[in-house]
């Protein structure tokens, strides 16, 4: 099984889901990892009335086994259903990577 599929069938455990996108980004990182850096945009119900630092616990506590190994990074995007009505179901575009052999020559 893929590490996204794990990752996703952790969170499809621990949380009420209405919608879920998970975008590997190895590709854009360093390093031989093919699955080590994901988006995720995650969309619940059980994050109302929960600060984002909260939200972000909650999900790293579900997916905790992986983040030791192989995840590298994983970026957060965590709404409510009217949150992300509000939003229009825009998620913002990653940065690229500096870091590693990827990093800008000066």
């Amino acid at each position: 099984m893929s590490v996204a599929e794990q990752l996703e069938n952790l969170l499809q455990a621990g949380l009420n889901i209405q919608h879920i996108q998970l975008e590997n980004e190895s590709h854009m990182h360093s390093g031989p990892a093919t699955e080590s850096h994901f988006k995720l945009v995650l969309v619940s119900p059980d994050f109302e009335g929960k600060r984002l630092v909260q939200r972000h616990q909650q999900v790293y506590g579900l997916v905790d086994e992986l983040m030791r190994n192989p995840i590298h990074a994983l970026a957060l995007h965590l709404h409510t259903p009217d949150e992300w009505v509000a939003r229009n179901g825009e998620v913002p575009l990653s940065p690229t990577c500096k870091g590693g052999s990827k990093a800008e020559q000066g």
